[in-house]
């Protein structure tokens, strides 16, 4: 996946993909236009099979802001698990990355503001600074922000604009005299996910990687 413009291409992957996806950061992409970008956007198009897959697979990839390779890294890893479906384990994952728990808890206005923050070193767990987005954080894991984080940009804006109206339910926020902490209270569930999806698809557009 080739870096994501980050100003108008936001709306035109959420049109296109008929959804709107949290993590990309800019809501209203389906308010004005319900219907896909650029000049036959309103003609109902015949898609393949293996075309609905893609754009299922695509709602993922770029809600998290993913390479394809990463992706299919997160689906490798997820089929050696035998306790639950693939699928489940890899939301499960997912939604367990650092720069993900920042987004959802409201501390970034979208999951790259997430990440800058995360690749800053503006964010610890457990009180060690961590810088990996993709850091699996655990049940029990405590995250801060740094004072230098705390009046940055992402936070601030995400402050006074939430992206998401509520913090789930596997994160708890910690509000001392000195700044706010999250806690990660339990592992996210697979219906945690932010957005309208259909695992279906997914597992059958990876159905060949093993």
């Amino acid at each position: 996946m080739a870096k994501i413009d980050m100003g108008r291409a936001r709306f035109k992957i959420q049109r296109r993909l008929g959804v709107e996806l949290p993590g990309l950061g800019k809501a209203g992409a389906l308010e004005r236009k319900p219907y896909g970008p650029g000049q036959h956007g309103m003609q109902r198009k015949k898609l393949s099979d293996f075309t609905v897959r893609l754009l299922e697979k695509q709602k993922v990839m770029f809600n998290y802001g993913l390479r394809e390779s990463q992706l299919r890294n997160y689906v490798k890893n997820s089929k050696k698990i035998k306790t639950a479906s693939w699928v489940d384990t890899m939301i499960i994952a997912l939604e367990s990355r650092l720069d993900n728990v920042i987004f959802r808890a409201n501390w970034a206005p979208s999951t790259p503001g997430a990440r800058q923050m995360v690749s800053h070193k503006h964010i610890k767990v457990n009180g060690q600074t961590v810088n990996v987005p993709g850091y699996q954080v655990k049940p029990g894991d405590v995250i801060e922000i740094s004072d230098k984080g705390a009046k940055s940009g992402n936070y601030l804006q995400a402050k006074v604009r939430p992206r998401i109206s509520s913090v789930p339910a596997f994160l708890t926020k910690e509000a001392t005299a000195e700044k706010e902490k999250i806690k990660m209270v339990a592992k996210p569930l697979a219906e945690d996910i932010p957005f309208a999806f259909e695992k279906r698809l997914v597992i059958e557009y990876y159905w060949k990687v093993k």
